[in-house]
């Protein structure tokens, strides 16, 4: 059987905070961090959308199903 090599970490990699570590421990020292805030409404609005195209259909569908019987 062949050895198993262990992979090796980069420093750089390993001691670079995450954006979850940094938001939660409130250390953030950039003025990227503090400025996010991200504007969901076009989201939203698409999954209404989407949702009521959705019901839609399903009501179609089960209108035809029973006039096709």
């Amino acid at each position: 059987m062949s050895k198993k090599s262990k992979r090796q970490v980069r420093k750089s990699a390993a001691m670079k905070p995450s954006l979850a570590e940094v938001s939660t421990t409130g250390a953030a020292s950039g003025p990227g961090y503090r400025d996010f805030n991200p504007d969901y409404k076009p989201v939203v609005k698409d999954l209404k959308r989407i949702a009521a195209l959705a019901g839609t259909f399903f009501v179609i569908l089960v209108a035809l199903s029973f006039f096709l019987r």
